[in-house]
């Protein structure tokens, strides 16, 4: 008889890709999304699906950004998908024709990449062409797991205006609920940011939790805990586990017998080639083995199991009474950047149990009373010095500065165009100019861009991005103070066809000054 652990496990997944829809394929844009879809969010789903069929609960806690869930749902992105997918499946027909010395590695490895792709393209036509909100909501509603929402298109809400960060967290809320049936009580804060008092927002917006990285709790993460004055419970990422999977250094997904990302066959696109190991050179890596891959994600599930085991007994022990430890990623790190992560997930569900590991949602711990103290929380992040450097540095002030003057010629001028359609007693029509002023707005404030610049992963991109919302931003505002209407009814109009995402927000709910 397994010996059950003390305390509970929650596995925490944060989904989230800026907006890449009509905004470049290729090497940063919708080809992103595409490879996201295709290597991650269709095989999880998959896994999820079958655990949930076992009538498996409270499996994971699973945040989903609105913009993620926007492209999810788009038409456009849809198609694109289905095209993507009939693509692959054809590059991974090229190969098993494909002749030669040092073909037959190759060609074995089309073939079986053409069973994937096939697939997923029936996956993805039988389950998908209606969005992936379907799809989730059927799991939220089985208590398979339990949805984490955000703020609209992800900012970094420490520096964001006050009005501004209400409205994108609000309308985030409505957003899940619009597409879930489902509001969210619980969200992963972008970037998980923190600064004094943003807690008191969130209890007015009806969060009872949130994510912070575990540096935020001062490394003491065994429980959630109150912030503040209010009831609101910050959660934190333990990273002695979560490093053991990924960190900035280590963790499994380099392990030689992976699949390795960066390494392409640049005739069909395909990924042939395994880790081998990490100073090796591109041409000299060896052929991916699928029977080697799994031996090695089985020696990585049961490590994994027995750190959480021993993690849990430690803390337990340590704070004298059952704890809560919690490891926490990027959705996309199982199977976009490490192929094998769908296969070991669903393992690692399935093993925990078994080895006597309760596991839980954030949801469900709290319920349970895994629960401390109250806490003060110092301004942070989880991104590199876990405060706010990577999103405001020297190195990206311009595009703070940028960020600051958009947000306030966005605020001013939907606050001047609301109060000129109001009337005593009567609320004003909506106007779709402000509600694209504020849409480009946000997709400006992306964190995403001042993170891809610090970073150094495609800063010319990000830098494109963030100063093309702003300029739809003025351009529309500057028509539309100038009293030139029709024009900002163009503009606004013109913007729409690429930036269409939200169509539910609404400026008439801007926080008054």
């Amino acid at each position: 008889m397994t010996t059950r652990v003390p305390g509970m496990f929650s596995l925490v997944l944060h989904t989230h890709l800026p907006w890449l829809a009509h905004h470049g394929r290729w090497p940063v844009g919708e080809e992103w999304l595409y490879q996201s879809w295709s290597a991650c969010y269709l095989p999880l789903m998959r896994v999820l699906r079958r655990l949930a069929a076992e009538d498996r609960r409270g499996l994971l806690t699973l945040g989903m950004t609105p913009v993620v869930t926007a492209q999810l749902d788009d038409p456009y992105c849809l198609d694109g998908m289905h095209h993507w997918l009939a693509n692959w499946q054809l590059r991974a027909l090229e190969a098993t024709t494909l002749t030669g010395d040092n073909s037959e590695a190759l060609r074995q490895f089309g073939i079986r990449e053409h069973g994937h792709a096939t697939e997923a393209l029936e996956d993805f036509t039988t389950l998908w062409r209606h969005g992936g909100s379907p799809l989730l909501r059927e799991l939220i509603d089985a208590g398979t797991l339990e949805l984490l929402g955000g703020p609209l298109a992800h900012p970094f809400q420490p520096l964001l205006a006050p009005r501004l960060r209400e409205f994108a967290l609000r309308e985030g809320l409505a957003d899940a609920q619009q597409r879930f049936a489902h509001t969210p009580d619980g969200i992963w804060a972008p970037e998980c940011a923190y600064a004094p008092g943003m807690e008191t927002g969130y209890a007015a917006a009806g969060v009872t939790h949130f994510m912070v990285d575990g540096p935020s709790l001062h490394g003491d993460t065994a429980l959630g805990r109150p912030v503040g004055d209010t009831d609101v419970l910050a959660f934190g990422r333990d990273l002695q586990v979560s490093y053991r999977v990924w960190s900035p250094k280590s963790g499994y997904p380099g392990h030689g017998a992976y699949r390795d990302f960066h390494t392409y066959d640049h005739t069909t696109g395909l990924k042939p080639a395994r880790v081998t190991g990490r100073k090796v050179a591109s041409e000299d890596k060896a052929p991916y083995d699928p029977a080697r891959a799994a031996a090695a994600v089985d020696t990585h599930v049961a490590d994994f199991v027995e750190v959480i085991r021993r993690r849990l007994i430690s803390e337990s022990e340590r704070i004298g009474r059952p704890a809560h430890v919690v490891a926490a990623f990027d959705t996309e790190l199982f199977g976009h950047w490490w192929y094998e992560g769908p296969m070991w997930l669903e393992k690692v569900l399935r093993a925990l149990p078994e080895a006597g590991i309760e596991v839980g949602t954030l949801r469900a711990a709290a319920a349970a009373g895994f629960t401390g103290s109250p806490v003060e929380l110092p301004p942070s992040s989880w991104g590199s010095g876990k405060d706010w450097q990577v999103w405001s540095g020297e190195q990206v002030a311009d595009l703070v500065q940028l960020n600051a003057e958009v947000v306030d010629t966005a605020l001013a001028s939907v606050d001047k165009a609301l109060a000129h359609a109001s009337s005593p007693g009567r609320t004003p029509a909506r106007d779709h100019v402000a509600d694209q002023i504020l849409r480009e707005t946000l997709l400006t404030v992306s964190s995403d861009w001042p993170f891809m610049v610090s970073k150094d992963s495609a800063a010319e991109y990000a830098r494109y991005r963030a100063h093309l919302h702003a300029h739809a931003t003025r351009e529309m505002a500057a028509a539309l103070d100038s009293g030139r209407r029709d024009a900002a009814v163009r503009l606004a109009e013109g913007w729409n066809r690429a930036d269409g995402l939200f169509g539910a927000l609404d400026a008439r709910r801007l926080p008054r000054p």
